[in-house]
């Protein structure tokens, strides 16, 4: 009985690491090719911070390993910033793609794992979004998390060396929008009539 139990808990721990790579790998490329697309400082920068911040906060709750709280703030950045995409978990349940963070904490209750650190992963990932994409965007509010210019040098692509392209050697060669005033239409001038010659 005993080697049963340590049989099954040992299936459940493997399947539950390789659970969580498939989607660390997942969602971590579907970030950078997304919203981190040509901004692989500010990547860089998220992953800092939230490791820090879940540091901080494993002290309080007693844990050790935190790579499942990281996927879970993956998973829930990524949801927050794709809100309309549907997603289908094992073929049972479809859903909008915020509730994603949900349904894995639903599905570790299922397996009896650790909910705490689920929690922890959303709380994380709430507030690396709350200060990236809401506080900078309402009214009065300010950019508080900002990426340090030695990651930017480091990391970031430089601009374009072309520079933009100045205004009258764009195509089209017309300003739309401007007020074009009409000109008055002038008349024919009135033709002679000469007197027929037989």
């Amino acid at each position: 009985k005993q080697w049963y139990q340590r049989r099954v808990a040992i299936t459940a721990g493997g399947f539950n690491f390789v659970f969580n790579m498939i989607f660390t790998y997942r969602y971590c490329r579907m970030l950078e090719e997304g919203s981190f697309r040509g901004r692989t400082a500010d990547f860089i920068m998220m992953f800092v911070f939230g490791g820090f911040l879940m540091t901080i906060c494993a002290c309080f709750v007693n844990l050790v390993f935190l790579g499942q709280a990281f996927t879970i703030m993956l998973v829930y950045i990524w949801a927050k910033r794709n809100p309309y995409i549907r997603m289908n978990f094992f073929g049972m349940l479809n859903f909008n793609a915020p509730y994603l963070p949900w349904v894995l904490f639903g599905f570790s209750l299922l397996l009896d794992n650790s909910v705490i650190v689920d929690l922890m992963g959303i709380a994380v990932g709430h507030v690396y979004f709350y200060l990236e994409d809401v506080l900078p965007n309402i009214e009065g509010g300010c950019k508080i998390l900002k990426t340090p210019r030695l990651l930017k040098l480091l990391f970031d692509e430089g601009e374009d060396e072309y520079g933009e392209v100045p205004d009258d050697t764009r195509p089209g060669g017309y300003n739309w929008g401007e007020d074009v005033r009409e000109q008055p239409e002038q008349e024919p001038a009135p033709q002679e009539d000469h007197p027929h010659q037989d």
